[in-house]
């Protein structure tokens, strides 16, 4: 670890402390879930429209809290290369832009979207903001991060580009941290993996955004 990482490190820790102390009462304050599957939640795209998620049935989901000035940013061209390449084969990334970490994410959905499109060319799905941690964590990422609902996976948001890797029936089958690159080899392996367990069903539901 070099001397700017080093740092980096040291002032990224107490804000994961405290986002893992509130992220984990909030959970023990909210109702339970109804929800049994990712499928199961109907979102707001950026352009406010109601998507169910059910619609992705039979897809392959990478879903990633995002945010357009955080130093993990760049990962946006990551995750655009890795849709394209399994795009066809029923694999899309679903976009959540955040605000929960350091004010990183401040704009409107219509910001964010120009922002994407303009900066890295963003073709797959983006969803309107949401809260991924805190009082106000979205029921999806109570659900993402719940051991009721997603077992050895659970646990608090650390920072933005979390991935969760979600199979064609709606179960999450891995977690990714923040720093792991869409494009690395192990992201890569699972995505391939998850796919080649059948492909009953896939359609391809995305369009240019």
């Amino acid at each position: 670890m070099n001397f700017k990482s080093f740092i980096q490190s040291i002032l990224v820790l107490p804000a994961l402390v405290v986002s893992a102390m509130t992220s984990w009462t909030s959970l023990a304050q909210s109702p339970p879930l109804t929800e049994k599957s990712v499928l199961d939640f109907t979102m707001r795209d950026i352009d406010s429209k109601e998507v169910p998620l059910s619609q992705y049935r039979g897809n392959v989901l990478l879903i990633v809290n995002v945010a357009s000035r955080c130093g993990f940013t760049p990962q946006y061209e990551g995750l655009e290369k890795v849709y394209q390449r399994f795009r066809k084969q029923g694999f899309l990334v679903l976009g959540f832009p955040a605000n929960n970490f350091l004010s990183q994410e401040p704009g409107t959905n219509e910001e964010i979207k120009q922002f994407c499109q303009s900066t890295y060319n963003v073709t797959f799905p983006l969803f309107s903001k949401i809260s991924v941690r805190g009082d106000d964590q979205h029921p999806l990422y109570r659900f993402l991060t719940s051991k009721e609902t997603v077992g050895e996976f659970a646990g608090a948001i650390q920072w933005n580009f979390q991935k969760f890797l979600v199979d064609r029936e709606g179960r999450v089958v891995a977690r990714f941290a923040p720093s792991d690159k869409p494009e690395s080899a192990e992201v890569i392996a699972m995505i391939e993996k998850t796919l080649s367990q059948g492909d009953a069903g896939v359609q391809d539901n995305t369009r240019s955004r």
